[in-house]
């Protein structure tokens, strides 16, 4: 298996810079189409004069800090899409890669759950170590060691979020009973037209109504949901290393992740798209 030879090898074993090339388009893609989002919502207003959010910037940095936040804040929103846009393109890729991490670092400043960027950033980190992240969208194969060390760095990155979080499912009683799954999709059922965005969201009709009523029944199947997931996210890592079991790991990770979007699509986006993205570095 590449990866452990790569370790043996003390990182100098040839992988194919492809692998990265590719991971350096589909970041660039999904972080511009997360940062063209942030413009709506309230988001190019966020810190206008009177908001809630210029006043808790004030409180948390202090007058001053909290003004330079909000005259850079948007002019950084242009500078990190524009950014985004040309690192999928392979315009000036690594400085292109330096203000998209710069950028997404901005949103640790307000965000109260900014377990999204943290990815980022880890992912882009790994993008960053990289010695060949190639140029345009034209992908050359080879064999290089430029891109080992970042490749194998990525992969532990993406085996570390899966299997953490399957250790967490594994000590929550309520997620493993399908508990919180039955009562979450009961709950959207019920207050779906009262949310005010309700366009991030987009669990199917058909779940709403077999699988949305808290009956003994969904909270049966929700258990079952929750294990395979549990199964799945400890399996996928070794499964993607695999040249045999490769094809059948990324349909399943694509197919997993497509279930976990439906959940809440704006807010998982990036994390299922740059998840995704990264099997890219699974294979040598």
């Amino acid at each position: 298996m590449w990866f452990f030879d790569a370790l043996a090898a003390g990182f100098q074993h040839p992988t194919d810079p492809a692998r990265l090339a590719w991971f350096r388009i589909i970041y660039g893609t999904v972080l511009t189409v997360r940062f063209a989002l942030a413009f709506g919502q309230g988001g190019w207003d966020r810190f206008a004069p009177g908001t809630l959010s210029a006043h808790l910037a004030e409180q948390r940095f202090g007058p001053t800090r909290a003004r330079l936040l909000i005259t850079v804040y948007r002019p950084a929103l242009v500078v990190r899409t524009a950014a985004a846009l040309a690192l999928a393109a392979g315009l000036a890729p690594r400085l292109a890669l330096v203000l998209v991490l710069a950028g997404a670092a901005m949103e640790l400043l307000y965000l109260r759950s900014p377990n999204a960027v943290r990815y980022t950033l880890l992912t882009g980190a790994c993008l960053l170590l990289a010695g060949d992240l190639g140029h345009g969208l034209h992908v050359e194969h080879g064999l290089s060691t430029a891109n080992t060390w970042a490749q194998c760095l990525m992969v532990l990155v993406t085996t570390d979020i899966y299997w953490n979080s399957a250790w967490h499912k594994l000590r929550s009683p309520q997620f493993r009973s399908g508990l919180y799954l039955a009562q979450w999709v009961h709950v959207f059922t019920q207050v779906r037209e009262q949310l005010p965005y309700r366009r991030q969201y987009a669990v199917p009709s058909l779940v709403r109504r077999y699988a949305g009523n808290l009956t003994a029944r969904d909270i049966r199947l929700w258990r079952l949901i929750a294990a395979t997931v549990i199964t799945l996210e400890i399996a996928l890592p070794p499964a993607l290393l695999i040249p045999q079991t490769m094809p059948y790991a990324v349909a399943i990770g694509i197919a997993m992740h497509v279930a976990f979007t439906c959940l809440k699509p704006r807010q998982l986006l990036t994390f299922s798209g740059l998840t995704v993205g990264t099997y890219t570095g699974f294979a040598v």
